[in-house]
């Protein structure tokens, strides 16, 4: 997946912004002011780290030797996903999608809310 799409895909959702806290090497995206993927950009091939479900993280890094537990994050909830076309696409838009909707729904109801309206 190139850079380009992957920052397009993450920007493309409610309330998404792209800052870069921890220095130009890595994007990070968050939800409402909470971090849901981070970019390496900057790596070759380029990696994603992401929010998981601890089962589901653990079954994802039994599966792909692309996933590994979350570079510099918290291991048992974050997964980083070397992009080197191992995974296909659309299982990497799911595991985006999957990291996005955990931190939407630990958010405040009221900061949920304007994500609806």
């Amino acid at each position: 997946m190139q850079l380009e799409n992957l920052r397009t895909n993450l920007l493309e959702r409610k309330g998404t912004t792209e800052e870069t806290p921890f220095g130009p090497q890595a994007l990070v995206y968050k939800v409402m002011g909470k971090m849901f993927a981070l970019i390496a950009w900057e790596e070759d091939p380029i990696s994603i780290s992401l929010k998981c479900d601890p089962d589901f993280a653990l079954a994802l890094r039994a599966q792909y030797t692309a996933v590994i537990p979350g570079y510099h994050m918290n291991k048992k909830h974050w997964n980083t996903v070397t992009l080197d076309g191992s995974i296909p696409q659309g299982e990497i838009l799911d595991m985006i999608d999957d990291s996005y909707d955990l931190v939407v729904k630990g958010l405040k109801k009221a900061d949920r809310n304007k994500l609806i309206s």
